[in-house]
């Protein structure tokens, strides 16, 4: 997996190829913006659409930076994606994410949860459109379609020892089909996913579960749909279904309900001031995130995303 420098590295060629061949003709956001995960898509779930700002013929390119904040934990990521030929698309995304309460699990075993850990985790991604074209194709029912995966690799620090007692692997790979919409004449875009994984909080708390926890892949519908108020301007909404793996085997710990995960979703905002940069601000509830160790507090807050696209 890339390192951070890497990925920096990646995003600096990238962009100077990408500004040196792709002057496009995409419409204004009918190429998403950048999931968590470096994907082009909404903020939680990816679309079929391709990522950067290059049509067929053209390479290019985007990278993100993003915040999200709940009441106990935040996240912080940032990624690069290039596009190929508007058919290709290759990401790569780190991200941050405070996991400060875990230290309240040292008080159910010595797990040695040092104060204030974090748990980085990389994913590198992977989408090929396989059939139909969102714009070519909006003045018909054919949807823009696409197949990728999202390999994910974690870094739990003193966590580590928690994912041994859950049984979690430390790596795994989503694999995912996106039929994307967009109804030029409604300005209106629909999405639907179908994601075959077994994260565990998108990965941050490893893959799988010991028994009688959740340990196989299971399929995860994800929905998005988005109203394009101008051609600067989409609000929207997601949902992403959550396989709720660990829940079991906490119950036959005697933890009840305490690593429950529920699903996700968000309302948003994208504006595009220019062709080549994009805002995106949303308010997520992602639902109870290890309820054990937050008093069952439901986890809202919001989502801020910045892109750069060519």
């Amino acid at each position: 997996m890339k390192s951070p420098l890497s990925i920096a590295a990646l995003a600096g060629v990238a962009l100077a190829c990408g500004a040196a061949q792709a002057d496009t003709g995409k419409l204004l956001l009918t190429g998403g913006v950048s999931t968590i995960a470096g994907s082009a898509g909404g903020g939680l779930t990816p679309w079929a659409v391709i990522g950067s700002n290059a049509t067929e013929g053209e390479v290019g390119v985007s990278a993100h930076a993003t915040r999200a904040a709940t009441q106990d934990y935040s996240l912080n990521g940032y990624g690069v994606a290039l596009g190929l030929h508007d058919r290709l698309e290759l990401s790569l995304a780190r991200q941050d994410f405070d996991a400060s309460p875990s230290i309240a699990l040292n008080g159910i075993a010595p797990f040695g949860v040092t104060p204030g850990q974090h748990i980085k985790m990389d994913v590198l991604g992977i989408k090929l459109k396989v059939a139909g074209d969102a714009v070519l194709n909006s003045d018909s029912w054919m949807p823009q379609i696409a197949v990728g995966l999202e390999h994910k690799r974690v870094h739990p620090g003193s966590i580590g020892s928690v994912l041994d007692f859950l049984g979690t692997k430390t790596s795994g790979t989503d694999v995912y089909v996106s039929a994307t919409k967009l109804l030029l004449a409604q300005s209106l875009l629909v999405n639907g996913t179908l994601r075959y994984t077994n994260a565990n909080q998108n990965g941050l708390l490893g893959f799988g579960s010991a028994a009688p926890g959740k340990n196989s892949r299971s399929l995860q519908p994800e929905f998005s749909v988005a109203y394009l108020i101008n051609k600067n301007l989409a609000v929207g909404a997601e949902y992403r279904f959550k396989p709720n793996n660990l829940q079991a085997l906490g119950a036959a710990a005697g933890l009840g309900t305490a690593l429950r995960e529920d699903d996700w979703k968000d309302i948003f905002v994208a504006w595009a001031p220019s062709k080549n940069v994009s805002l995106t601000l949303a308010y997520v509830d992602l639902g109870r995130i290890v309820p054990g160790i937050t008093n069952n507090r439901r986890q809202t807050g919001y989502y801020l995303s910045a892109q750069v696209a060519f």
